[in-house]
């Protein structure tokens, strides 16, 4: 059996002067190692899944302040609330344009969201959102397409089914030119 370091104190008034009545002499802790029970043992957390650590905290921003003239690609999704001109190629990553942003460029990307201004077409994998104080003058190439009341639209909409490729028809796409909700037919 183990025996402490210090022996227990006593209710007794202290003797020391540095420590006046109200107050206490600090004991010291003991220096014996104890080792905790298996039950006390935490277990550690499963790490979390890379793909949904990716799509949530790695995003870039461009900010109200910058202008970009050139290619912007990469591989992490994207925040754009300054000016970009030129191309944007993140394919696999989401795009959002936010309220101060003004984009004079074609977008390339897995999800395109609209909150600002954009001149340009659209190639998105999977979805593109235009909301409510969004502006979009260019074409859309996705799987769906979002267009809340209030946004601004004016271009065509080829909706692609996944693993379908761009074919050379002779149809026009539709050409639509909206303020208000525009539905694409599926």
């Amino acid at each position: 059996m183990w025996k402490p370091a210090n022996p227990p104190t006593s209710n007794q008034p202290n003797s020391n002067p540095a420590v006046g009545p109200t107050q206490t002499k600090p004991t010291p802790t003991p220096s014996v190692e104890t080792r905790p029970t298996p039950a006390a043992v935490e277990p550690t957390p499963a790490p979390a899944n890379r793909n949904a650590v990716l799509n949530t905290q790695e995003q870039a921003t461009i900010g109200k302040s910058l202008v970009i003239k050139g290619e912007v690609t990469g591989s992490e999704s994207l925040y754009i609330d300054g000016k970009v001109e030129g191309s944007i190629q993140l394919p696999g990553n989401r795009v959002t344009i936010g309220r101060n942003g003004q984009v004079s460029a074609n977008i390339n990307a897995r999800e395109v969201v609209v909150l600002g201004k954009v001149r340009g077409n659209l190639n998105a994998s999977d979805r593109v959102d235009i909301r409510n104080e969004g502006s979009l003058t260019g074409d859309v190439v996705a799987q769906r397409i979002s267009i809340e009341d209030g946004a601004f639209f004016k271009g065509g909409i080829d909706i692609r089914k996944p693993g379908q490729q761009q074919k050379n028809d002779s149809k026009e796409p539709v050409s639509i030119e909206s303020s208000a909700v525009a539905a694409a037919r599926a």
